[in-house]
This record gives C-alpha cells, structure tokens and sequence, in this order.
C-alpha cells in the first residue's frame, strides 16, 4: 500500500464495536498536500462513518507525530459493513470469496472479524438480504458501520 503518495493518517475516536476510546490508522493518497487533503485507500476495522474513497482533511499533530483526521470532506458513495463470525466452523477466507463474488474487497482483522467494503456501483440489495439470512443462522453479526445515501434501503423485508 505505501508508495511515495501515500501517508498513514491517525483517527482517534469513540468506538461502538470495542465500547472504548480507541485509535486506528488508515492509508491515504495525497490529493492536495498544501489544502491537506487526501484520499482514504484502505478499508476502515473501526473508523466509523468513513468508507474507502472517501476526501479527508488531515492536520499533523505535534503531539503524536503524525497526520491526524479533522473532518471528512467528501463522501465515495462506498460502504462499509463489520462482520463478526458466530459460527466456529465458518472460516474467514470463505466470507472473503462470497463477498469477492459479489463484487466487494474485503480485509479480515483476525479469525473471527471482517471488514467488507461496498463499492458505490454495487447493488446492496442482494449482499444485504445475504447478511440478513446469515445473521438470523446465527452464523454472523454484523454491523452497517458505513452506509451510503445509494445502500440505503428503507422499510424493506431483506429475507427470502
């Protein structure tokens, strides 16, 4: 991921899935250095309200050394969704192929923990009817941590 354009930058944040105070770094691309703005290129664990693609502002920060988020500036239309796995004999790397089949880049922080991104163009319909169906298997849980204007779907019934 790092390349002489891309920079780490710092969120710290109040995060609802670890029920803590917490930091998380993110790749960016440099988009204009002197507005300090740059483009988020990696998909969030815990980042919430924040998808891959998407214009941030960035300041350094003397006191802990590095860029560190201010505001989100513009919005990707991309999506992100945390899955955590329920079942013990659903291995992560299958959860990776389906939502690769379906067209969504995936990054598993661990065993059990899955971090999916929705791009902008995907229909959510179909990869939110399978969440929906997984989760009442008890097999996942997960969470809509970012959702785009165009993935919301209002007062749907999601299962078949």
């Amino acid at each position: 991921m790092s390349n002489e354009n891309s920079v780490k930058i710092l969120f710290s944040f109040y995060s609802d899935i670890l029920d803590e105070h917490t930091n998380e770094t993110m790749w960016a691309e440099m988009v204009d250095k002197e507005k300090g703005l740059y483009k988020i290129d990696n998909i969030p664990f815990y980042v919430p309200v924040l998808a891959s693609g998407d214009i941030v502002l960035a300041e350094f920060d003397n006191a802990s050394g590095m860029l560190t988020y201010v505001e989100t500036i513009e919005y990707s239309g991309n999506s992100i969704v945390h899955i955590i796995i329920m079942d013990d004999e659903l291995e992560i790397i299958t959860l990776i192929k389906l939502f690769e089949e379906l067209g969504c880049p995936s990054e598993g922080l661990n065993d059990k923990y899955l971090a999916v991104e929705i791009p902008s163009d995907i229909d959510y319909l179909p990869i939110k009817n399978k969440l929906s169906i997984m989760e009442d298997d008890e097999v996942i849980s997960y969470a809509e941590s970012c959702l785009s204007e165009n993935h919301q779907y209002k007062d749907m019934d999601f299962t078949i």
